[in-house]
């Protein structure tokens, strides 16, 4: 029942991703009094463009309950995600329909598979800009079911509105983020994004995206700010011009903020643009590196990767005072069998503590898809996902090489590069070379991570943990003696371990048990042709 105030009651639920997956990191969130890594943009940006005067909720799964009363208060429940958000998301069609409640889904996995979603009253597919109006117009007219699609790669983003920051329950996250463009000028083939928003990046203005730091500014948050752009310099001249204006909003209000995003490798070769990142206050970029070989990296159309020595790009990039974290795969079609000693080699050469490093996952409606299913490659339900992310499920179509030897250099990879030696040793070399020069000299009052390099933090942290101790407390040292302008970001790292060490270990052991079903899959087999054979000489 609506309020007496407002028309309708809107319950937007943010799904859970798998409680098991590389991105959760809660022990690093921990550290700051957080509880979960990111805020849900996407909801917020679509509860924006509802009607002022509709009354809007937002419960996020992954940080609190969904109690039965939120459901009953609703009109209307709108929710979608990606992909590893799909199990929670079906289950929430089911609990709102138990209740009598009709559910919208939208996002980024309805749009790739809107038959998954067959069960919810509304699909919203594409980017809600091209469509929120229609769907508004429709529900407000009587309608109770439908699918409304946005155009593809036609919407204005500059009419995007100010996202429902207000919303957030701020306090529960590590950081919130903002949009400044849509796209990619490039065309991996196992990447989605240029299917859901296609190769000619769309920037907001500058007005536009500050006036979005000024409301979260204005609401009292301080901290870290995450560009959600799939490649952040995918426009160079409209990002530079953009980053110009952003020092200067960062130098009048002190810099409340610094910021993080994802950008290719070929950042590595405009200085202007690093020093504009620098200047800007950005302290963290994430790379899609995907593997060391040249031949992989054109066989998956991801030639960007080849025109330049990767290792001597992060270098570069840490020479501006920016962290990397990178993305690698395994299971491409052109991989050789030496891909586990020389991806692990790169990792360490680079000195990038943080790698997220999954099986190769064809993703629905991408290049990669079309082609192995072409080749009667893809797996029956291949598009649903249960449990888990890439790292243990991935791999959901028929490797060319043996899938054994697959899994055995995955394997391999992880237990070299989340030893916690090594892992320890990658920050000692980062902090060698991560200039953190020029910057401001500490985090300003109210950004929750001012108590993370303490050194009672780092005892607390890890001192009942002796075999992480004795390996990570040499490194805080360090830190604290030779760049201790780096040193939250290195506990940071070190924090993360927490989840990643014992991450890792929990995929060697979905491997190994691929592995032992492979191996009896196998001795099965020998079986059957060997009775098979006797048959045959009677």
């Amino acid at each position: 029942m609506s309020n007496d105030s407002a028309p309708y009651n809107i319950l937007m639920i943010y799904p859970r991703f798998n409680a098991e997956s590389f991105w959760n990191y809660p022990e690093a969130c921990e550290l700051v009094g957080a509880r979960y890594p990111a805020a849900p943009l996407g909801l917020i940006t679509v509860a924006a463009l509802l009607p002022a005067d509709w009354a809007i909720r937002l419960v996020d799964r992954n940080t609190e309950e969904l109690r039965d009363e939120d459901i009953a208060w609703a009109d209307l429940v709108m929710t979608g995600g990606m992909i590893t958000q799909q199990p929670d998301t079906l289950d929430l069609i089911r609990r709102a329909h138990g209740m009598g409640k009709p559910v919208v889904v939208g996002g980024p996995d309805p749009t790739s598979s809107p038959h998954v979603y067959d069960s919810a009253d509304f699909k919203v597919l594409g980017e809600a800009e091209g469509v929120m109006g229609e769907f508004v117009e429709a529900w407000t007219g009587g309608r109770r079911s439908g699918v409304f699609t946005a155009p593809k790669f036609q919407i204005d983003v500059t009419t995007t509105p100010v996202p429902r920051f207000d919303l957030l329950r701020r306090e529960n996250y590590l950081y919130v983020g903002l949009q400044f463009s849509r796209g990619c000028p490039f065309t991996c083939e196992f990447c989605d994004i240029i299917e859901l928003y296609g190769r000619v990046p769309r920037a907001k203005t500058t007005a536009q995206v500050l006036a979005e730091l000024e409301a979260l500014y204005a609401l009292g948050y301080r901290g870290h700010v995450d560009f959600v752009d799939d490649n952040l310099i995918g426009n160079k001249k409209r990002v530079k011009a953009f980053l110009a204006e952003l020092r200067a909003w960062q130098e009048s209000h002190g810099f409340p903020f610094e910021f993080s995003t994802e950008a290719s490798i070929n950042l590595a070769e405009d200085a202007e643009l690093l020093a504009l990142l620098k200047q800007a206050n950005f302290f963290l970029i994430f790379i899609g590196i995907e593997s060391p070989d040249p031949d992989t990296l054109i066989a998956t159309k991801k030639r960007q990767n080849t025109r330049r020595d990767m290792v001597d790009s992060v270098h570069k990039i840490y020479s501006y005072g920016m962290a990397v974290t990178a993305g690698f795969i395994v299971g491409f079609d052109s991989e050789k069998s030496s891909v586990a000693d020389a991806m692990a080699d790169f990792i360490e050469a680079a000195a990038i503590p943080v790698c997220m490093v999954g099986l190769l996952y064809a993703l629905p409606n991408t290049q990669l898809t079309r082609r192995l299913e072409r080749e009667g490659r893809l797996h029956p339900g291949h598009d649903i996902m249960s449990t888990g992310d890439q790292c243990s499920g991935g791999l959901n179509f028929d490797t060319l090489r043996p899938l054994r030897d697959v899994l055995g250099d995955y394997r391999r990879i992880l237990l070299r590069i989340y030893d916690p030696a090594a892992y320890a040793d990658r920050i000692n070399r980062l902090v060698a070379m991560l200039d953190r020069s020029g910057r401001p000299p500490d985090l300003p009052e109210g950004d929750n991570r001012r108590k993370a390099a303490s050194v009672e933090t780092v005892r607390k942290t890890f001192g009942d943990v002796p075999e992480l101790r004795d390996v990570f407390w040499p490194t805080f040292l360090n830190c604290a003696k030779v760049n201790p302008a780096a040193l939250r970001y290195v506990v940071m790292l070190m924090a993360m371990y927490l989840h990643l060490g014992p991450y890792s270990r929990y995929v060697i052991g979905t491997i190994d048990r691929r592995l032992e079903e492979l191996d009896r899959e196998a001795q099965a087999e020998r079986r059957l042709r060997y009775k098979s054979s006797l048959l045959t000489r009677v």
